[in-house]
């Protein structure tokens, strides 16, 4: 008799503790399938635009993925939507959640690409701040301040908040496939001026003296390389680079050499450092031979 009693009064605890609980889901049912629907149509579209192999089709789904992703967020509470199938636009958040960005990139020849995105705020109603891709035409690309409508366009794949001296920013790492024989990886930065965004800020020390707004790191399309921040260690690192002549014709070209470089962040700025990972040895590593402990050969015999 007893345990039934503690066995019902369990099961009414977890009853209340259920019910107690708020409902996290901000959206309705309608809304609810609305951006499901949404979502998956995204998806469609976001997928011709990297790969259908007519131009006028992926213009075109370019075109419609704008027009629908802006009517999807104009859902209320719609910041509060993971879009987790939406996996050819790179959405991208800061550790305080308080905005998002999405990015894409369209293919329009071998050495053209364009780029397109947003910032959403994280607002119950729609804050939407669309970003414009002028990297084609900007000079001075690494020492300007860009508004969303001269912004460098890229691909975004990480975004690290710091707080710096003037206030917070955001460190944002994006990728350019630019042309055909090289590609470029920007590091940039996002902060909000009364409110408003811009890009490119002289948070990056050079020297112990100079600053620079972005960082663009330009290199041969045969190789990857290394650009993010690695929490690890607390650095940005990166490649460092040496010129060689391209094997196409191509003229010079940046290629890794095998080594690093990193920016460490000092009283809320990036101060570079020149080489990082100074460890060497004086032979390369081996690991021991595998049999030498084994009772058998590899034949299976008994060693002597």
């Amino acid at each position: 008799m007893t345990r039934t009693l503690v066995f019902m009064l369990l099961c009414l605890c977890l009853y209340h503790f259920a019910t107690a609980q708020p409902d996290t889901n901000p959206f309705s049912e309608t809304e609810q399938a609305f951006l499901k629907e949404m979502e998956d149509t995204l998806g469609v579209l976001s997928y011709a635009v990297i790969h259908d192999s007519v131009p006028e089709y992926r213009f075109g789904a370019c075109r419609e993925l704008i027009t629908k992703l802006v009517k999807t967020l104009k859902t209320p509470n719609s910041f509060q939507y993971p879009f987790s199938r939406l996996q050819s636009v790179s959405i991208q958040y800061p550790q305080d959640s308080s905005f998002r960005i999405f990015t894409w990139q369209l293919y329009v020849n071998e050495n053209e690409y364009r780029y397109y995105g947003a910032i959403q705020m994280n607002a119950p109603e729609l804050e939407l701040y669309p970003l414009l891709d002028r990297s084609f035409e900007l000079k001075g690309k690494e020492n300007t301040q860009l508004t969303p409508e001269e912004w460098y366009g890229v691909v975004y794949y990480n975004i690290v908040q710091t707080d710096g001296p003037e206030g917070r920013y955001y460190v944002l790492f994006g990728f350019d496939a630019y042309e055909f024989y090289r590609k470029r990886k920007v590091i940039d930065v996002l902060t909000f001026e009364k409110g408003q965004p811009r890009f490119g800020a002289p948070v990056f020390v050079e020297g112990g003296e100079r600053k620079t707004n972005r960082i663009i790191r330009e290199y041969s399309s045969e190789v990857s390389t290394r650009c993010n921040y690695d929490e690890s260690l607390g650095l940005i690192i990166f490649d460092h680079f040496i010129v060689m002549d391209g094997p196409y014709g191509e003229g010079p070209v940046n290629y890794p050499d095998g080594s690093y470089e990193a920016y460490e962040l000092k009283n809320g700025l990036w101060a570079h450092i020149e080489k990082v990972f100074n460890e060497t040895q004086e032979e390369a590593p081996r690991p021991n031979p595998i049999l030498d402990n084994r009772p058998k050969d590899i034949l299976g015999r008994e060693k002597n």
